[in-house]
């Protein structure tokens, strides 16, 4: 194997061929000691782009190597290649100097349907360089523990709703590897290989922490799964919904107040907004009115907009637009094999639901960053648009995974009824941790489902 290393951001190596012992290391990452593998410095710690041949990342590993001057950190990324046969200007492929780039050439040439390594070469000091790479030790614990997958991502918002599986008799806790503020904890639910994390609150949280997982992490599919108000007046509290598709009902173009419905959008015929979604006029929701035929609001209307996506699969910078998201579908038929599960009615010995919850599948759930506690607003969502669960994070988990094409379902138990419910108080106070237990149970069934599915 040739390892050809170039000027480093830090200026200690520099243009240094020579033969590496590191199968050891590099076959954690790609199982295949006997593969013909070429090593090409690029200069960042960004999946290179240059080969268009390239479809697939397929892994990512870290190696490290001492030196005097420190620590070399070198990121691997491992494609799926096609061949090179359509490289038209082999001098944009081959960043290193005139003396070696003709050698450089011919190999690249010589490696159609080859794997093909791309390093990044880092000099590390101590334990975090000025742009604020992860420690050494933490990218190889990354490295190794992927060696060991693919694992099954379990995404959870809070800790009140992880507690329950992390006490649970399905799961076997593992390791844990701390970075970027999370916690990703290693174990198995049911001998399923498992990743749990816990996001924090809200959509950014979860988008950010469902990222961080896909992108470090050798994942199979993400199970993301919480408590929910209700909008659907077929379902109780207690019960666990998994709908099918998913929306972030918090993307609006708020309407100038005096135009209407027939009224172009601003951007909108740009294409950066839309009126096919509907929207929410406000002066229909105008109380204490007298004395007069018809009324209005400052606050007019708001209508309702798509995601802009950018899947792996399309072009980077041309946008998509998605509102309703799909679960994997592998994922959803697994689903509905749980429907009609009867799950646990009481939060303690005094204190019981007076019917027994059970598993739906339903059409559609939205998210957005609002807890949604208005019996006015959870009437309008469920006739406008037919949800079930509402809640703050699960739309972000599907828009991540749905762009990283990664199967993803969420499993939502309803904790309360969005505002629905009596006057006094939210019905969560009481509910939450019995909608948490009954979460949990839902997710430990699904694993064994899928592990016992012949879909």
């Amino acid at each position: 194997m040739l390892l050809t290393l170039d000027k480093s951001p830090h200026g200690i190596v520099s243009q240094v061929s020579q033969r590496v012992p590191l199968w050891q290391d590099l076959h954690l990452c790609s199982r295949r000691r006997k593969d013909n593998i070429k090593v090409v410095h690029h200069g960042s710690r960004e999946a290179p782009r240059l080969v268009p041949e390239c479809r697939q990342v397929v892994r990512v590993c870290v190696l490290t190597s001492r030196l005097e001057n420190g620590s070399l950190m070198f990121y691997i990324y491992i494609y799926k290649a096609d061949g090179f046969s359509s490289i038209q200007d082999p001098q944009s492929f081959d960043p290193f100097s005139p003396r070696t780039q003709q050698v450089h050439i011919e190999k690249q040439m010589a490696v159609a349907h080859w794997l093909v390594l791309f390093v990044t070469v880092i000099v590390v000091s101590n334990m975090r360089d000025v742009n604020g790479a992860l420690p050494a030790a933490t990218l190889e614990a990354i490295a190794k523990a992927n060696a060991n997958g693919p694992y099954i991502g379990i995404v959870i918002p809070n800790l009140f709703e992880m507690g329950p599986l992390l006490n649970s008799s399905s799961y076997s806790a593992a390791e844990i590897i701390d970075f970027s503020g999370r916690r990703f904890r290693f174990g198995t639910v049911e001998e399923r290989k498992v990743i749990l994390v816990m996001t924090g609150l809200g959509v950014i949280n979860a988008a950010i922490t469902t990222q961080l997982l896909l992108s470090f992490f050798n994942v199979e599919g993400v199970i993301h799964y919480g408590i929910a108000g209700n909008a659907n007046p077929d379902l109780h509290i207690g019960d666990v919904a998994i709908p099918q598709y998913w929306a972030h009902t918090g993307l609006w173009n708020w309407q100038r107040y005096g135009q209407g419905p027939e009224d172009e959008l601003a951007l909108e015929s740009s294409g950066d907004y839309t009126r096919t979604l509907g929207y929410l006029r406000f002066a229909n929701y105008t109380t204490n009115v007298t004395g007069c035929a018809s009324h209005d609001n400052l606050l007019n209307n708001i209508w309702y907009q798509p995601e802009e996506v950018f899947p792996v699969t399309g072009t980077p910078e041309e946008r998509q637009h998605e509102f309703w998201v799909p679960v994997g579908s592998t994922y959803f038929a697994v689903a509905k094999k749980l429907e009609g599960l009867k799950l646990e009615s009481c939060v303690n010995a005094t204190t019981c639901l007076n019917y027994t919850p059970s598993v739906s599948t339903v059409e559609r759930g939205v998210s957005a960053s609002i807890y949604l506690d208005n019996s006015a607003y959870r009437s309008f969502i469920y006739d406008k648009f037919n949800v079930s669960p509402v809640d703050m994070e699960s739309t972000s988990v599907a828009l991540i995974c749905y762009q990283q094409n990664t199967s993803f379902i969420a499993i939502r138990a309803l904790s309360d009824l969005a505002g629905g419910g009596s006057a006094e108080s939210n019905e969560a106070d009481t509910f939450v941790n019995l909608a948490s237990d009954n979460a949990v149970t839902v997710v430990v069934e699904f694993i064994k489902q899928l592990s016992s599915s012949t879909l």
